[in-house]
C-alpha cells in the first residue's frame, strides 16, 4: 500500500518539503504526498514589509500551490486545520465558507504521516488595543490591507499638503527585529519615490516614522556592533527610535509607552515576537506557552507517532536552554532534514538527528543599505554591511526560490523579475 504523506502548511519549509517529497516519491508513485494550506498561493514571508510599502507587488511574488504541485507531484488541498485524530490517523479540515454560504463541507483526510508546517503570528502580548488599531504582517492579505490603507494616507497627506496645510503622515512601528528595522527603511524609500508618480508635496521631511523597542537595542540577533550601525543608519533616514520603552496600549491613533509618552500613529504595526497559532495548543499534542509543539531530535511531536512538526511552530531544543530560533533557515534546514529522513525510513535505514547551524543573520535597508553576519562556525564570524550584505540577503530568496524550482527555472525566475522592474513602476500605487 502507497504511504500517504500530508504536510499541512504551506510556508517556506512545508512547501519545500512538499516539493522534493513529490518530486522523488509523489511522481514515481512510491508515495502519496498532499499539501494543505488555507490559501491557494504563497508568499515568501519575509517580503511581507516590502508588499506592505509597495515596493513589491505581491501578484508578482506569489506562487500558486495547484501550479506547483502539477509540476512536482504533490497534490494541494485547500483547508484549514480543525482537528487531528492520532489514534485513527486522520485530520479534519474545518469548512470552507464565502458571504455566509458554505463552498465546502468540512472533510476528513487520512495519513501515514503528518508533519505539521504552519508557521507562526505575531505575539501582541495582550497589550490593550493592539488588535483593534494596530496591523500585523503575518499574511499577504495583511500586508495588502496595510498598503492599501497607506497609499489612502498618501493622497490624504499630499491632498493637504497641497491646499497648505502643516500636516505630517505620522507611522509607529513596535518592534526593532528585522520585520520592524526593514519596514521603517521600506516606508521611507516609498515616500521618496512619490514624486515620480505626481504626489510631489508628501516628502521625507513629512513622514514621521517611530520605532519602538522594548529592549535596549535594535536586532538582538545581530553583534553589538551592526545593532548600533544600524540604529545610526535609521536615524539618518529619519527614523526615530525609542529603546528600552515598551508600548502599553494602543488607542485609535496613538500608542501609549510604558512611561506615560504618547506617540502619534495615522498608521501603527505591531512586529514584537512571535508565537505559533492557537489552534495547535487544541491537537491533543504536547505544546510549550508559545504554543510550539514539542518535538524530539527527529522532528517527530513527543508521544505521537507518525507526527512531525517543522519551522516556526516547532519547539526543537538545542540544548537545556536554547530552542531553534524561528527564522526561515530553520524551517529550510528541518525541511531538508526531515526529507532526508522520510527516504531512510522507505529504505528502512534509521533516521538522524536535527541538528541546527546558525547561518548568521541578515538585514534590508530597502535600497539604503544592508547588514549581517554570516557564521561561518560557532567560533568564527564575518560581519558584512552595504552592498556584499544586499546581494547576500537577496541570495536568501534565491535559495528559496532554488529549492522549489530547481537551477534553470530559478533563473529564468530572476530573468523575469529583471523585467518587470524595468517595466512595472518602482512603487506599487494601486
Amino acid at each position: 500500500m502507497t504511504e500517504k504523506i500530508v504536510v499541512v502548511g504551506g510556508g517556506a519549509g512545508g512547501l519545500e518539503l512538499a516539493t522534493q517529497l513529490g518530486r522523488s516519491l509523489g511522481r514515481s508513485g512510491k508515495a502519496e504526498v498532499l499539501l494543505v494550506d488555507r490559501n491557494s498561493t504563497h508568499v515568501w514571508k519575509p517580503l511581507l514589509h516590502e508588499v506592505a510599502s509597495g515596493a513589491l507587488d505581491s501578484r508578482l511574488a506569489e506562487l500558486d500551490y495547484r501550479g506547483q504541485g502539477a509540476r512536482s507531484g504533490f497534490r494541494f488541498i485547500v483547508g484549514t486545520l480543525e482537528a487531528v485524530d492520532k489514534d485513527n490517523k486522520t485530520i479534519t479540515l474545518a469548512a470552507i465558507e464565502e458571504e455566509g454560504e458554505e463552498v465546502l463541507a468540512p472533510r476528513t483526510l487520512n495519513y501515514d504521516k503528518l508533519i505539521l508546517s504552519v508557521g507562526s503570528v505575531t505575539a501582541d502580548f495582550g497589550t490593550p488595543g493592539v488588535a483593534e488599531h494596530c496591523y500585523f504582517l503575518d499574511s499577504t492579505a495583511q500586508a495588502d490591507a496595510f498598503h492599501h490603507h497607506l497609499l489612502n494616507e498618501f493622497l490624504r497627506v499630499n491632498q493637504a499638503l497641497e491646499d497648505g496645510h502643516d500636516v505630517t503622515l505620522d507611522v509607529a512601528i513596535v518592534g526593532g527585529g528585522a520585520t520592524g528595522v526593514e519596514l521603517a527603511a521600506e516606508l521611507v524609500h516609498s515616500v521618496s519615490l512619490l514624486s515620480i508618480y505626481g504626489l510631489g508635496h508628501l516628502t521625507r521631511d513629512r513622514l514621521n516614522i517611530t520605532l519602538v523597542e522594548a529592549g535596549k537595542r535594535l536586532l538582538p540577533a545581530l553583534p553589538e556592533r551592526l545593532s548600533q550601525s544600524v540604529h545610526k543608519k535609521l536615524n539618518k533616514l529619519g527614523v526615530k527610535v525609542l529603546l528600552g520603552n515598551p508600548a502599553k496600549e494602543a488607542q485609535k491613533g496613538q500608542l501609549v509607552l510604558n512611561d506615560g509618552q504618547s506617540i502619534k500613529g495615522d498608521l501603527m504595526v505591531w512586529a514584537a515576537g512571535v508565537r505559533a497559532p492557537d489552534f495547535l495548543t487544541e491537537l491533543g499534542l504536547p505544546t510549550r506557552k508559545n504554543n510550539q509543539i514539542e518535538v524530539d531530535s527527529f522532528l517527530q511531536a513527543k508521544g505521537a507517532d507518525s507526527i512531525y512538526a517543522l519551522g516556526d511552530c516547532a519547539a526543537c531544543a538545542i540544548d537545556e536552554n536554547r530552542f531553534v530560533p524561528p527564522r526561515a533557515q530553520s524551517a529550510h534546514q528541518m525541511a531538508d532534514c526531515l526529507y532526508k529522513n522520510i527516504r531512510r525510513m522507505q529504505k528502512g535505514k534509521a533516521p538522524k538527528a536535527f541538528k541546527y547551524k546558525d547561518r548568521g543573520s541578515l538585514v534590508s535597508l530597502s535600497r539604503f543599505s544592508a547588514v549581517g553576519n554570516l557564521m561561518q562556525s560557532k567560533s568564527l564570524s564575518m560581519s558584512i554591511e552595504g552592498t556584499l550584505a544586499r546581494y547576500a540577503y537577496a541570495s536568501l530568496y534565491r535559495m528559496h526560490q532554488r529549492a522549489l524550482h530547481g537551477w534553470w527555472k530559478m533563473l529564468l525566475v530572476i530573468a523575469v523579475d529583471k523585467l518587470n522592474h524595468a517595466v512595472k513602476p518602482r512603487l506599487k500605487l494601486h
